[in-house]
C-alpha cells in the first residue's frame, strides 16, 4: 500500500479522535451559505516521506497530480498572481477585479533581492546556492511577507521552503501555517515532492526527505463525514513515478514532464463543500 496513504489515513484519525473543535470560537472562513467553517484540529503535525522510496501519493481517493504540478510550476516557475496563467480554477474566489490574486505566492517569488554575488529572486537564489553552496543551510524560500499581507488574495498556507544538501541527497522541509486535511493535504504533498525532484535533477542530486510541518491541520465540520467515508477505502501501492531525464534546466520543465505509472486509486464521487 502507499505509504502516502498509511501516513494521511493516521493523520485523519489522530485528529478526529484527539483534535481540538474550534466550535466555541469566531472564526474567519465561512460556507457559501454563510455559516461559520470550524474544524477539529491537531497542532503541530509532522509528516515524513521518503521520495527514494516511493512518490507520496494517494490511493485512498484520486489526487489530481497533474493539476498540483501545474500550479507548483504557476508558483516557481512562472512566479505569477495571474489565475488566467493557471490551468486549473483552484484560485478563482481569491482573484481581484484584475484577475490577479495580489502580492501572494508567486509575485513574492519573483521579487529580486541583492545579494553579494548579485541580484537574485529566492527560486534562482536556491537554484544558484544547490550548484555553488550546497553545504549552505541558508538556501531557502519564505513568501509570507508582512508587508504586503494586507494585498494578497489569501495569506500563504505553505509558505517556506528549507532545503538541505546531505551528500548527494537534497531534502527539504515544507512548512505550513494551514493545511485543509481533505482538499489540500495531498495535494500540496505531491506538488512539493514533485518540486524536490525538480531541483534535485537539474542540480546534479537525488531527491532524498520531504518532511510537512503542519501548525494548524484540521478537517472542516462538514468534512468528517466524507474523510471517515474515505478512510474505509482500499489502499493500493504506489505508483511509479517517472520524470523526464533529459530536463536539465528547472525552468524547461512542464506538467508533462512527469508520468504515473500504474495510478490505482478509488474514486470520490461526494460533492465536497468548500470553505471561503
Amino acid at each position: 500500500m502507499s505509504r502516502a496513504d498509511e501516513i494521511y489515513r493516521a493523520t485523519c484519525l489522530d485528529i478526529l479522535e484527539n483534535g481540538f473543535w474550534d466550535t466555541d470560537l469566531q472564526v474567519r472562513p465561512k460556507w457559501a451559505d454563510g455559516t461559520p467553517a470550524h474544524t477539529v484540529k491537531k497542532f503541530g503535525v509532522v509528516n515524513r516521506y521518503n521520495l527514494k522510496e516511493e512518490f507520496p501519493i494517494m490511493t485512498l481517493r484520486r489526487t489530481y497530480w497533474k493539476s498540483a504540478i501545474d500550479e507548483i510550476l504557476w508558483i516557481w516557475q512562472k512566479k505569477s498572481n495571474r489565475i488566467d496563467e493557471l490551468g486549473s480554477h483552484v484560485w478563482d474566489e481569491w482573484a481581484d477585479e484584475n484577475g490577479t490574486i495580489g502580492k501572494a505566492y508567486g509575485y513574492q517569488l519573483g521579487v529580486k533581492h541583492k545579494y553579494p554575488e548579485g541580484e537574485f529572486d529566492q527560486v534562482d537564489r536556491v537554484l544558484y546556492d544547490l550548484k555553488h553552496n550546497p553545504a549552505s543551510r541558508r538556501i531557502m524560500t519564505n513568501i509570507f511577507n508582512h508587508a504586503d499581507l494586507h494585498a494578497m488574495g489569501l495569506a500563504p498556507c505553505a509558505y517556506s521552503m528549507t532545503f538541505n544538501v546531505t551528500g548527494n541527497t537534497l531534502n527539504a522541509i515544507l512548512n505550513q501555517r494551514s493545511q485543509d486535511m481533505l482538499t489540500a493535504n495531498n495535494w500540496n504533498v505531491c506538488q512539493y515532492a514533485a518540486l524536490v525532484h525538480m531541483m534535485a535533477q537539474v542540480s546534479g542530486l537525488e531527491a532524498g526527505e520531504l518532511v510537512h510541518v503542519i501548525a494548524d491541520c484540521h478537517i472542516y465540520d462538514r468534512h468528517v463525514d466524507l474523510v471517515k467515508k474515505m478512510l474505509d477505502n482500499p489502499m493500493y501501492d504506489a505508483p511509479k513515478f517517472e520524470i523526464d531525464k533529459s530536463v536539465t534546466d528547472f525552468y524547461a520543465f512542464t506538467k508533462d514532464s512527469f508520468k504515473m505509472v500504474d495510478y490505482q486509486c478509488n474514486k470520490f464521487d461526494f460533492e465536497i463543500p468548500i470553505a471561503i
